[in-house]
């Protein structure tokens, strides 16, 4: 049980800081700009799917997203397992027990962003990881939206968060205002019960809102992600771009802050494996695959779709659902 004044502290200490000046300072290191709900980042031509992730303890970190997000657990055997909400494939994990650990200056994932449909989902949300002890990395006001940041057991960062209303978002042409402020913690919590929490499971329309990765040269990166597969940018700003479709704030947040001239990655170390996007219509879908082939982009079969690798070797999925 924990009154108001307790969940910010606790908050806080979780966090590792010891102000909420100190938190936004962790959380702008973590993501640098901003977060529609399910029903705008996941109703554009293109959006994330899911995420699939390889690891070396996956008992623990599927453990992980299960107790700490509250995902149900779709699929699990001694190889791998798959979560979800709302009966929606979100993370795939892969075991690879003796595979060595990526390092924090390659290529890679920097971090997969949950989106809670409500703010109220993410208040309830953040109750029970301070009710549970959940250590954070830190937390923000992106004013477009409002995030608390984490890693699973393996160091795979994580952001929770709930969008603003797009309405309120403000844009000047093609480019959106984002920034990170202090989370009003005290505000965001009062939507819920802190004394006791009621985030039993994720609620159903949780959806994966945006993928950030560390690629290792941002020109190359946008050929790749806006040239070659037709986001649109949002946003570009002290190393990082964000790219979207759909005038959503960003699908794509691309840095180059601890991985800034990075090769290829290794494609047998743990972390991202491979992200999906998926494509409602068809034409869209038969526009991405031949700019794919234009590009001279080696691209393979999968289910429901083709496989193409960025510059660095992460492995996009596109999806025709």
């Amino acid at each position: 049980m924990m009154n108001p004044d307790m969940t910010r502290r606790t908050l806080l200490h979780l966090a590792g800081a010891s102000s909420l000046a100190a938190a936004a300072a962790t959380a702008a290191r973590a993501e640098g700009g901003g977060g529609g709900g399910p029903t705008f980042a996941n109703r554009t031509p293109m959006r994330i799917g899911m995420v699939t992730i390889r690891v070396r303890k996956l008992d623990s970190v599927a453990d992980f997203y299960r107790d700490v997000l509250g995902l149900s657990v779709m699929e699990r055997s001694a190889t791998g397992a798959t979560l979800g909400a709302g009966g929606v494939k979100l993370v795939a994990l892969e075991a690879h027990p003796d595979a060595a650990t990526e390092a924090r200056n390659a290529a890679g994932l920097y971090h997969t962003a949950f989106l809670m449909p409500t703010r109220k989902d993410l208040a309830r949300w953040l109750v029970n990881a301070a009710i549970h002890r959940v250590p954070l990395t830190g937390f923000a006001d992106h004013h477009v939206s409002e995030s608390v940041y984490l890693d699973d057991p393996e160091g795979n960062g994580i952001e929770v968060y709930a969008d603003r209303d797009p309405s309120l978002w403000q844009w000047n042409g093609g480019t959106v205002t984002m920034a990170t402020d202090q989370l009003d913690i005290d505000d965001l919590v009062a939507l819920t019960d802190t004394r006791v929490s009621d985030y039993a499971h994720a609620p159903d329309g949780l959806r994966i809102g945006h993928m950030h990765l560390r690629v290792g040269d941002l020109a190359r990166a946008d050929g790749f992600y806006r040239g070659t597969l037709g986001f649109d940018p949002t946003r570009q700003r002290n190393g990082a771009a964000f790219l979207s479709s759909g005038r959503y704030h960003h699908h794509l947040g691309l840095n180059v802050w601890q991985s800034a001239g990075a090769g290829r990655r290794d494609g047998t170390a743990t972390g991202l494996a491979w992200f999906s996007l998926e494509i409602a219509q068809a034409d869209l879908f038969a526009a991405r695959q031949e700019r794919l082939r234009q590009a001279g982009v080696e691209v393979a079969t999968v289910a429901n779709g083709i496989e193409a690798a960025d510059p660095w070797g992460t492995r996009v999925r596109l999806v025709s659902v």
